[in-house]
This record gives structure tokens, C-alpha cells and sequence, in this order.
């Protein structure tokens, strides 16, 4: 589901007139509308780990070289060399005097802090992006600006997170008639995604009772 058609599915539950053309957006509750989608798709990509975010990519340490651009468009999961897992290491300083842990990587300044080698290391890099949405040709961007821009959120789980959500967020009073039922269908969508989004089966979400 794009921009446009997301936009209108939330007219509709406002019971207002739905749009043509993304150029007739105009009146200021199109506005809130477009900026309350956005950022509840921000909010709801970086609250969690999710696998549809999940992205490889591969840079090469040059020899004799410790620092490296980061390049990275996003929050760095792992960072593997060799092989081996390195660790994030927060005191940044280690590195410029060589007395950082083994194995261990830090950040400073956009750039990613490394041991120095005597040969060029091939460096992968997991990491989740912070980009939100794509364009029709698929390049992938922070926010959701033409008509034809999706969410990188699974369609599934879209519609229902983006449009009651946002419903919810442009009224935001409990009373109004169908505040309760935007907020039980947007709190279910987001149960759903959590319970049925996994990267592994041992993280699979899980209700425990105890006899007392």
C-alpha cells in the first residue's frame, strides 16, 4: 500500500472526502495527515530489531590503516573480521594509543575505529537501517514523499499500524467515538508484527504461567 493509498484509508476512517491526486493534499488535516504517517513509521521501524530492516554490507580496511568512513545507514548490529565477531567498545581514546581490548571496534566522528593490520581486511558489517520507506523504483529512503512511496513495513502489518495509528494520533482524545477502537486494532497490529516477526524460532514470543 503507498503513500496516497494510506492517506486516503485514514480519510476515509476520518470520514472525509478521499483525494484523486496526491496534488490536491493541500488543506492543513492533509498536512497533519502526511506528517503523523511519517512519523509514526520512524517511530515504529527503530522500536525494535526488526528482520525486514535487517541489511550486509561489506567495506575493505586498507593495510597500515585504522579508521574507516562509516557508511553505514543505520545502527551497526554486528561487525565481523576475519571471521571473528568484534565486540563495540565504547572508549574511543583506546584506539588512537593502541590499547583498546582485542577484538573490539569503536566510533568516533563518523568514522569506524579498527585495529591497524600489515594487509587489507575484508570487513562485513549487520546492521539495521535507518531508512523507512522505498520508492516505486525500490531505492530505499528515510521518509515516505511521493504518492508512490511504500513503508518498508510488511503491507500486512502497514495498513493497519499506519492508518489507525495516525487516526488515533490526529483526533488523540479518548472520547471521540472511535478513538478506542483505532487504538485496540492499532495495539493488535503491533502485537501481530511482534509475534510473527522473528529473526529465529527461539525468539518467538511466549506467555508463561506459574501455579501459585
Amino acid at each position: 500500500m503507498n503513500y496516497l493509498e494510506l492517506i486516503n484509508k485514514c480519510l476515509v476512517e476520518l470520514n472525509y472526502k478521499q483525494v484523486n491526486a496526491f496534488s490536491e493534499l493541500t488543506k492543513n488535516e492533509h498536512k497533519k495527515l502526511k506528517n503523523i504517517i511519517n512519523v509514526l513509521n520512524a517511530e515504529i521501524c527503530t522500536s525494535d530489531r526488526w528482520n525486514f530492516l535487517q541489511r550486509k554490507k561489506e567495506i575493505t580496511l586498507p593495510k597500515n590503516t585504522s579508521e574507516l568512513e562509516n557508511t553505514i545507514d543505520g545502527r551497526i548490529e554486528a561487525l565481523i573480521v576475519d571471521g571473528v565477531k568484534f565486540e563495540y567498545y565504547s572508549d574511543f581514546e583506546k584506539f588512537f594509543v593502541n590499547s583498546q581490548p582485542q577484538n573490539t571496534y569503536s566510533l568516533y566522528n563518523d568514522k569506524i575505529l579498527l585495529p591497524m593490520y600489515n594487509k587489507d581486511k575484508k570487513i562485513e558489517i549487520l546492521y539495521y537501517t535507518k531508512n523507512c520507506a522505498k520508492s516505486i523504483e525500490g531505492m530505499e529512503k528515510f521518509a515516505l514523499e511521493d504518492a508512490e512511496d511504500c513503508p518498508l513495513i510488511p503491507e500486512v502489518f502497514a495498513e493497519p499500524l499506519l492508518v489507525y495509528g495516525t487516526c488515533m494520533r490526529l483526533k488523540g482524545n479518548p472520547q471521540h467515538v472511535r478513538f478506542s477502537y483505532w487504538m485496540s486494532m492499532y495495539k493488535d497490529a503491533l502485537a501481530n508484527m511482534r509475534s510473527r516477526i522473528c529473526p529465529s524460532i527461539d525468539e518467538t514470543p511466549s506467555v508463561k504461567m506459574y501455579r501459585r
